[in-house]
C-alpha cells in the first residue's frame, strides 16, 4: 500500500507541492482588503442573534427508531449533521468547539451552543470529514470520537491530523476526487467529488485536499457538500451521480471579497439544480459568525430565490430530525 505522501504526489490535483482546484481560483478579490476592514469595524449588520436560538432535540431514545423513509437528517449547527441513511448513522464535520482557533479561548466564538452535548449523540457508525478548516475539523471533538470504533472517511491528507489526535490508522479512509470506497459492512459506496475551496490550519495552505461526498446505497443516493464557490463541477457531479434524493449545501459565510471559495445563497440553489437534487438542506450558518452579513440573511435570500423552484428547501430547527421525503413541522423559526 502506498504511503499518504505517495498518494498525494500521485494525485493529478497535487501540483507545485499543494492541491489545486479544477479551475483557477481567486481566494480574495484584489483591492478588497481595505473595504473588508471597513465593513468589519463599521458595518451595521446584526451578525449574531440577539438571544439563543430555539432547539428541538427529541432525545437520544428518538433515534433508536429508524426513519420510516430510510433517510432522516438532524442539523446540529454550522455543517455538523446526523444523517440516518440506509440503516446507519453518519456524523458530518463534527465541531463542538467554543472558539475556532489553534489556541483555546481566542478566535471566532460560537454564538449558539450545539443542541446536544457530545455525550448525547446516538451511536455513530461513520464520520465524514470534508476538509481541515477549524470550523469543519475540531481537534477536541475528534479526540472524543477517537475513543469509538467507527471508520472515518475524509479527503486525501487529512488523515494525518486524525492519527495525531488518536484515531487508529486502520479506521481512516482517505480519498482523492472521483475515488470511490465501498464499505461492505454497511453496503454503502462513498465517492469523493470536487469542490472549489482550499484547506489549511495555519499559514500554509492546500497541503491537504477538500472534498464533497456522494453516499450511495443500493436504492438511494445523497450529496453531502463541502464549502465551495460556484463552479462547473456541480454539473459534472450531477451528470455522473445524480439525481440525488437529498443534498446538503453550504450557503453562508460568503462575501463579495471571496466569491471564488464560498457561494451566495442564490448560487447554492443553482448548485442544487445542477446536482439534480430533489431536496436541499442549507448549512454553514446558525453557530458562528465568519463573515460580514447578517446572521439570518442567507436563509432569507435562499427562500426568496427558491420561490417557484422544484427543489424543496428544508428549514429544521437545530436538533430537529426531519425526513426529506416527509418534511413536516418545518417553519421560519429564525424570524421569531
Amino acid at each position: 500500500m502506498r504511503s499518504r505522501k505517495q498518494r498525494m504526489l500521485a494525485s493529478p490535483y497535487y501540483r507545485n507541492n499543494q492541491f489545486q482546484n479544477l479551475y483557477p481560483t481567486t481566494m480574495m478579490q484584489a483591492n478588497s482588503m481595505f473595504s473588508t476592514l471597513q465593513r468589519q469595524f463599521f458595518g451595521k449588520e446584526q451578525r449574531r442573534p440577539s438571544k439563543p436560538l430555539p432547539s428541538a432535540w427529541p432525545g437520544q431514545s428518538f433515534h433508536q427508531t429508524p426513519p420510516a423513509s430510510g433517510l432522516r437528517v438532524t442539523w446540529l449547527g454550522h455543517s455538523t449533521l446526523l444523517i440516518e441513511f440506509a440503516g446507519i448513522t453518519i456524523l458530518t464535520d463534527p465541531v463542538w468547539a467554543k472558539h475556532l482557533s489553534p489556541v483555546q479561548g481566542i478566535g471566532p466564538q460560537r454564538f449558539q451552543h450545539a443542541p446536544i452535548a457530545l455525550e448525547q449523540l446516538p451511536a455513530i457508525d461513520l464520520v465524514l470529514l470534508s476538509h481541515d478548516h477549524y470550523d469543519h475539523l475540531d481537534k477536541q471533538t475528534i479526540r472524543w470520537l477517537a475513543r469509538g470504533t467507527m471508520p472515518f472517511v475524509t479527503a486525501l491528507g487529512v488523515g494525518a491530523h486524525l492519527e495525531h489526535w488518536g484515531v487508529a490508522s486502520s479506521r481512516i479512509h482517505e480519498l482523492d476526487w472521483w475515488e470511490e470506497l465501498h464499505l461492505a459492512e454497511f453496503d454503502l459506496t462513498i465517492a469523493a467529488v470536487p469542490a472549489q475551496h482550499f484547506s489549511g490550519r495555519g499559514i500554509k495552505r492546500n497541503s491537504t485536499l477538500w472534498a464533497s461526498w456522494v453516499v450511495m446505497s443500493p436504492s438511494s443516493r445523497i450529496y453531502v457538500g463541502c464549502d465551495s464557490g460556484m463552479f462547473a463541477g456541480f454539473e459534472d457531479i450531477g451528470q455522473r451521480y445524480g439525481p440525488f434524493d437529498f443534498a446538503t449545501i453550504e450557503m453562508a459565510q460568503y462575501d463579495v471579497a471571496w466569491p471564488g471559495v464560498h457561494m451566495q445563497p442564490e448560487e447554492a440553489l443553482q448548485a442544487a439544480e445542477m446536482l439534480q437534487a430533489r431536496t436541499m438542506l442549507p448549512v454553514h450558518w446558525g453557530a458562528y459568525c465568519l463573515s460580514l452579513h447578517a446572521w439570518d440573511e442567507p436563509i432569507e435570500r435562499l427562500l426568496k430565490a427558491a420561490e417557484g423552484s422544484p427543489i424543496a428547501i428544508l428549514t429544521p430547527q437545530l436538533g430537529q430530525p426531519v425526513e426529506p421525503s416527509q418534511p413536516v413541522g418545518l417553519s421560519t423559526w429564525w424570524r421569531d
